[in-house]
């Protein structure tokens, strides 16, 4: 159990984000389809290359 919270808390930032992206995309799919697909495949781009620049935050401690 505390491998999972210390798992957790190491990633909340990237699950703060994800949560975020899925809340605009459900959102914007709540009031049009097409947009709520269009708004989730940008904030996936958007988290690869965030993703991709964050890249050494996986050091060894």
């Amino acid at each position: 159990m505390r491998n999972l919270v210390k798992g957790l808390t190491a990633h909340l930032g990237e699950l703060a984000l994800l949560a975020g992206a899925a809340g605009v995309t459900v959102g914007a799919g709540l009031i049009c389809l097409p947009a709520g697909f269009i708004t989730g495949g940008v904030l996936a781009i958007l988290g690869g290359v965030l993703s991709i620049w964050g890249g050494g935050a996986n050091e060894p401690e």
